[in-house]
């Protein structure tokens, strides 16, 4: 009955272990909700599924020149790469290609907002946040600034506040200012310039 049970055991870890690297990979990469793992245990047996399917070419070689017995330190390594670095290639392999601008037609883009699409750039530049009670602040988003990602709501860091004229002219760097943290129940819009 034991031998049973860690036969169980064995193949619920041989079926588990690929897809949730492969979804724990992509929410590292991607800003999304978390996961909830018990919810989400036939995804991830199915993304282990794929990762065998397409490395099976692989097992068929492990199983024809029987490396457990003939090479079993190749043997330990080929299953250490089926089982936890492809699964880390392939999600790699498919954010790249969703964030393709050739292939963005024909994959729905992981990226769940516009924030987000804008801020993983991590370009900087020149802003200025419009607040919901009309009042504008200039500052600058760059190395040391900060943006929230999904699922948390959008807030900012300005690691530079400026002074800003009526037409949206940057002025001056306000002395002492060390930045400025902005909540998104305050704001409207974000104007991004060169």
């Amino acid at each position: 009955m034991e031998i049973f049970e860690l036969d169980k055991i064995v193949l619920f870890i041989i079926f588990f272990i690929p897809g949730f690297i492969s979804m724990k990979v992509y929410h590292l990469m991607i800003a999304s909700e978390k996961i909830n793992f018990s919810e989400s245990l036939g995804e991830a047996i199915a993304f282990s599924s794929i990762n065998y399917a397409a490395l099976s070419w692989l097992i068929i070689l492990i199983d024809k020149y029987d490396l457990v017995n003939n090479n079993f330190a190749l043997y330990i390594l080929l299953v250490i790469f089926i089982i936890f670095i492809a699964p880390i290639i392939w999600t790699i392999i498919f954010v790249w290609l969703s964030k393709s601008k050739k292939l963005r037609k024909y994959i729905l883009s992981p990226i769940k907002n516009p924030w987000d699409y804008y801020f993983e750039k991590n370009k900087s530049c020149w802003v200025i946040v419009n607040l919901k009670n009309g009042e504008r602040i200039g500052g600058v988003y760059s190395s040391k600034s900060f943006s929230s990602a999904f699922p948390n709501k959008e807030q900012i860091y300005l690691e530079q506040l400026w002074e800003i004229d009526t037409k949206g002219n940057f002025l001056r760097k306000i002395d002492r200012s060390d930045g400025i943290i902005i909540i998104d129940d305050e704001i409207k819009s974000v104007e991004f310039y060169k």
